[in-house]
């Protein structure tokens, strides 16, 4: 409060100043130019400078005025359409991650044909109209953004890709990562989605021939390769098979598909077991015998002593021992145990059967053991432990079963 009375008072003796020097100095103002002339005194001339700057001062203070206020309300000013466009993005955006797709659309689009790096609106856009069937759109979104960016073609070419898987056209997906692999042979990203596109196809020859570059570029982690590779080199081997008729056809088929292994290969367990499980759905048993015991007596695994347990050999006699020999060094195994007592059905040896099926029982209870002693006590009349191994063996096939009610058993 005292500082206004201060300036007010400033102020009164400034203009009383101002006032006795009018009064007392009044002076003379002349400018004359050609036929224009101005004359008056010094004061009203100081006067009308003020009075002219005041005027300009408050022109430009309306004019910027105007100015700002004009972008605020103007709908097409350079504030409102920058503010439209974020706003696009923000509940394009949102819209996306929510799954509404329609307005997702729209408002990416809209971002899209307005900024200056539209990749990820297009991108955005596209899968909201590829979500909501509208292949067309889609596709011309994607085409729109590679006018606008074309130097992102890989990517938006690897998003159409995946859009194409999205909508089920396996086949166009195929072609359009094909295509960049040929452009972008070394580009971790094209190997990853072609691997996947082949898996998802059940194309594994082509898996195959694409594992030298998905080794040598480093897509996979070297223990997720050697599973794939394992797992694409079995379901080749059973394409193999199925690829001919049965008889000499579907085994020169398969053969043919196991010497393409390398000798390294042809030892790795998973591979054997897929190879003599083809022989034995071709019916060349002989032949997964030798297999197999050649397989095992390098390397014992019980996975393949299993399988060993499912063949009939040239020489059963001679088959059996040779199970009972690997007894020596692995005498827990249930899957030998199981194969020894299979072994001793094929020659009727009942007895050493019964032992064996009932050394694997205890070992591990499996339904595959359940049924082959239910099998057996059965033909030698002890049907109430035979439906009990039967029972126990249905239950471990399935364990859901034993969680459902079952109707009460009447009375009469």
């Amino acid at each position: 409060m005292k500082r206004a009375y201060l300036i007010l008072f400033a102020v009164i003796v400034v203009a009383a100043l101002i006032g006795v020097a009018i009064s007392e100095h009044s002076g003379y103002v002349l400018i004359a130019y050609q036929n224009f002339r101005y004359e008056s005194s010094l004061w009203a001339t100081l006067a009308l400078l003020v009075v002219i700057w005041l005027v300009v001062f408050l022109l430009r203070a309306l004019f910027n005025l105007l100015t700002a206020s004009g972008g605020v309300v103007n709908p097409w000013s350079r504030y409102n359409r920058s503010r439209r466009v974020q706003l696009a993005i923000e509940h394009g955006q949102m819209d996306l991650a929510e799954g509404r797709w329609a307005s997702a659309q729209r408002h990416l689009q809209r971002a899209a044909e307005a900024e200056r790096q539209p990749l990820l609106y297009y991108l955005g856009a596209a899968r909201a109209a590829n979500e909501l069937g509208r292949y067309e759109d889609c596709d011309n979104l994607l085409e729109r953004a590679l006018e606008r960016q074309p130097q992102a073609e890989l990517a938006i070419a690897l998003s159409h890709a995946q859009l194409q898987q999205d909508r089920g056209d396996i086949d166009g997906a195929l072609v359009t990562l094909q295509a960049m692999h040929d452009r972008h042979p070394h580009n971790a990203q094209v190997l990853r989605q072609l691997q996947r596109l082949y898996q998802q196809r059940g194309d594994w020859s082509s898996l195959i021939r694409l594992m030298p570059e998905l080794r040598k570029d480093k897509v996979l982690p070297p223990s997720e390769l050697a599973e794939l590779e394992r797992r694409a080199w079995g379901e080749n081997l059973t394409l193999a098979a199925q690829r001919g008729e049965e008889g000499e056809a579907g085994l020169q088929s398969l053969n043919k598909a196991w010497q393409q292994l390398t000798s390294a290969q042809r030892q790795e367990p998973p591979l054997v077991l897929a190879y003599a499980e083809q022989l034995r759905q071709l019916g060349a048993d002989a032949e997964a015998e030798e297999v197999l015991r050649t397989a095992l007596k390098r390397d014992y695994n019980s996975h393949l002593a299993r399988l060993y347990g499912l063949l009939r050999g040239r020489d059963p006699a001679r088959q059996l021992q040779t199970a009972e020999g690997w007894l020596k060094s692995h005498p827990d195994d249930p899957s030998l145990l199981l194969t020894l007592g299979r072994l001793c059905l094929q020659s009727s040896l009942w007895g050493k059967a019964r032992d064996y099926l009932e050394s694997s029982l205890g070992q591990q209870r499996n339904p595959e053991a359940c049924a082959e002693l239910a099998r057996l006590l059965a033909q030698l009349g002890e049907t109430e432990r035979s439906n009990q191994l039967f029972q126990e063996g249905l239950g471990m096939l399935d364990e859901r079963l034993l969680a459902r009610p079952l109707p009460a058993v009447g009375r009469a």
